[in-house]
């Protein structure tokens, strides 16, 4: 299927918001100093968690595996320098709740000392879209734009359906946010390298790269960068500036003007969507051998000194970017992770930063102001007016509240993606995604406990079921050794029997004999 994309669409609703873009978009990006800890959470992707291969007290060099990938859906975790395993244990990770997860801590010994490669490709071309997988999940690259979700898998669509369109998620639609927009003007040719590797991956035909027209320097660089491949499967596309157009079936409705399913994926309209700092990761991980160790971080809002991006080794303290970027202002109130609208507040920042980092927003009261009490949904209807996804956020709403878990699905809970528009425009200044999130989490939750109850039911009744094979199995055994036993008894019985008529015979003939012989013993005398 081959896409025009001289057409652009609108997809319903969205917002337009104040951009604070330039606050840290106009500098270059900078390098962090090495940090004096690397604190390694063991799960930094959706999927299950990756799980330690080395000791306490092993030395280890850049690029090493440190963590091995637990099952189809995980990735694993590599070392961003050398130096010593100082502990492995529950350690403060960036999660709203501010619990501790599994870490692996690296003391780097300064020498920055990298491992042998494994396996080095001299030619991608040659591979075929298997191999060029494992090389990717090898590298534990998952996705930068912040859902960190495993890259090789969306390389191997599970539909089967042949893929027609790559899109490069440029979009970056967020406020605040800047990472992709720096790396595509400083590194557009590693982009476009890397859209080269997925489109021999994905054995598709056109690729497009989507982003924002409130990014020209990006969209310069990126057409300058396809025009010197000389590829006329690439487009530069440039889209309305609109939240949230980043989102993946937003953009692919913009560009295409065709809706993913229902809770399906765009591989199912054979589609697939990167974001550019995974594309430059898989660039560098299959051309130069690179491990995912590093990433780009937006440190902005009006609570750091001097905003800037910042290029930080996964695992280094989210303090020393701040303190790189001058210290917090006076007015500092929060440390959000991401961007004002789909972000979190972090309880503390001596957290690590994970490959989902895109954005360190320190926020103060004037640009983000805490929000008012809840008041009653006065039932207005601008949340649904503004729903990118076409929902009805007062239902959800009231379900949610409700806990009608059963009900709330019908109303596609999970096509919710969690923008924040409805809330954003709520006059009553409702919670509305933290109802959404929490419901989600009830039915995820009851479902994973009604998985394990089908499991005991499948346990107990294959142990009823193995019992009473046990059973017939015995009785089995019993009833053959009773007939055993009968059959024996009867042959010993006829033994016996045979014996007796032998003896009973004997007895007879001896008798026999005796009175033949005794007559002729009278007539001698």
């Amino acid at each position: 299927m081959s896409y025009d994309f001289s057409r652009l669409h609108r997809f319903h609703g969205g917002l337009v918001l104040e951009e604070h873009k330039r606050e840290s978009s106009e500098t270059p990006i900078e390098t962090l100093p090495l940090p004096d800890l690397l604190t390694l959470p063991l799960q930094q992707h959706i999927g299950e968690p990756a799980t330690p291969m080395v000791r306490v007290g092993e030395t280890v060099a850049k690029g090493q595996r440190l963590a091995r990938p637990e099952g189809y859906v995980s990735v694993p975790i590599h070392a961003p320098t050398s130096g010593k395993i100082v502990a492995i244990g529950d350690f403060p990770v960036p999660h709203p709740s501010g619990l501790k997860a599994p870490c692996i801590v690296l003391e780097p010994d300064g020498e920055d000392r990298w491992c042998e490669p494994e396996n080095p490709i001299e030619d991608y071309t040659a591979l075929d879209p298997s191999a060029l997988r494992n090389r990717i999940r090898d590298a534990g690259i998952v996705g930068l734009g912040g859902a960190g979700f495993p890259s090789f898998i969306k390389m191997n669509p599970a539909t089967g359906r042949p893929i027609d369109l790559l899109v490069v998620n440029g979009a970056e639609c967020e406020p605040w946010i800047t990472c992709d927009d720096r790396l595509m003007r400083e590194r557009a040719e590693a982009v476009v390298g890397g859209i080269h590797i997925l489109l021999h991956a994905l054995s598709a035909a056109q690729c497009a790269i989507a982003i924002e027209d409130n990014k020209p320097e990006a969209i310069a660089a990126m057409r300058r960068a396809v025009a010197s491949v000389g590829d006329d499967r690439m487009q530069v596309v440039e889209i309305p500036t609109l939240y949230p157009s980043g989102g993946e079936k937003q953009l692919i409705y913009v560009l295409t003007g065709r809706e993913v399913p229902s809770q399906g994926l765009p591989a199912d309209i054979g589609i697939v969507c990167h974001n550019p700092g995974t594309i430059a990761a898989i660039h560098d991980a299959v051309v130069h051998h690179r491990p995912l160790i590093s990433r780009i971080v937006t440190v902005t809002g009006d609570g750091v000194k001097r905003p800037a991006n910042v290029e930080a080794l996964i695992g280094t303290p989210m303090v020393d970017l701040i303190e790189h970027c001058g210290g917090y202002t006076p007015g500092a109130d929060r440390l959000i992770m991401g961007g004002p609208m789909m972000g979190y507040a972090l309880p503390e920042d001596d957290l690590p930063v994970i490959k989902t980092t895109n954005c360190l927003l320190v926020a103060t009261r004037r640009t983000l102001p805490l929000p008012p009490p809840p008041r009653p949904c006065i039932r207005c209807g601008e949340c649904e007016r503004v729903c990118p996804a076409r929902l009805l956020p007062q239902q959800l709403y009231w379900y949610a509240h409700a806990r009608d878990f059963d009900r709330i699905q019908d109303y596609h809970l999970f096509d919710c993606i969690e923008c924040g528009c409805c809330a954003h425009v709520c006059p009553s200044h409702i919670p509305l995604v933290q109802y959404y999130r929490y419901a989600k989490t009830e039915i995820w939750e009851i479902e994973r406990e009604r998985r394990k109850a089908e499991q005991a039911r499948q346990r107990h009744e294959a142990r009823l079921a193995r019992l009473e094979r046990e059973k017939r199995e015995r009785e089995e055994r019993l009833k053959k050794k009773r007939k055993a036993v009968r059959t024996d008894g009867d042959r010993r019985k006829a033994e016996i029997a045979a014996a007796l008529e032998r003896a009973r015979r004997k007895k007879a003939g001896g008798e026999a004999q005796g009175a033949a012989t005794t007559p002729k013993a009278q007539g001698d005398d």
